[in-house]
């Protein structure tokens, strides 16, 4: 089976048909170090009345700072949510949003990123503020500089 993998993440065997990512139509345009860029449809994605989902934008922002903090911390250490915010501005009834994630914190044990969604107009949907934690390798080495060393990042 090939390898599976979200921006710089590669998805632990055994799970690569099960990513909620996938089910909920979430692109990656952009991953690095100071911004990752993710888009997502409307379609597949509504509450009952066919508005955009609100879990759907949070999973949207957790999968883009969650991605921001790998690039940070390095691929090997497994990153952990601690606290999700979001804030629904406008409903979104069709076409995609875009989220754009940018660093708040970057800390040893600790990162913070804010997250702004829009709709394909450029109208703002939904911030959000996403904090990982960023817990010590488990002996597969490396650490933030080993993800750093290998140019973590991808376009």
């Amino acid at each position: 089976m090939e390898q599976v993998s979200l921006g710089p993440v590669e998805v632990v065997s055994g799970y690569e048909r099960e990513q909620l990512v996938e089910r909920l139509g979430i692109s990656i345009t952009e991953c690095g170090p100071d911004l990752v860029v993710g888009r997502m449809p409307v379609s597949g994605n509504r509450q009952p009345v066919g508005l955009l989902h609100g879990g759907a934008n949070a999973v949207l922002a957790e999968t883009l700072g969650s991605l921001a903090a790998w690039v940070w911390a390095g691929t090997d250490r497994i990153i952990v949510g601690q606290e999700l915010s979001c804030t629904h501005h406008r409903a979104v009834r069709s076409g995609s949003v875009t989220g754009e994630c940018v660093p708040l914190h970057r800390g040893t044990d600790s990162a913070t990123y804010g997250i702004t969604i829009r709709d394909d107009l450029g109208r703002l949907t939904c911030t959000a503020r996403l904090t990982c934690a960023l817990p010590r390798s488990r002996g597969r080495g490396g650490g933030r500089a080993a993800g750093r060393a290998k140019g973590a990042g991808v376009a």
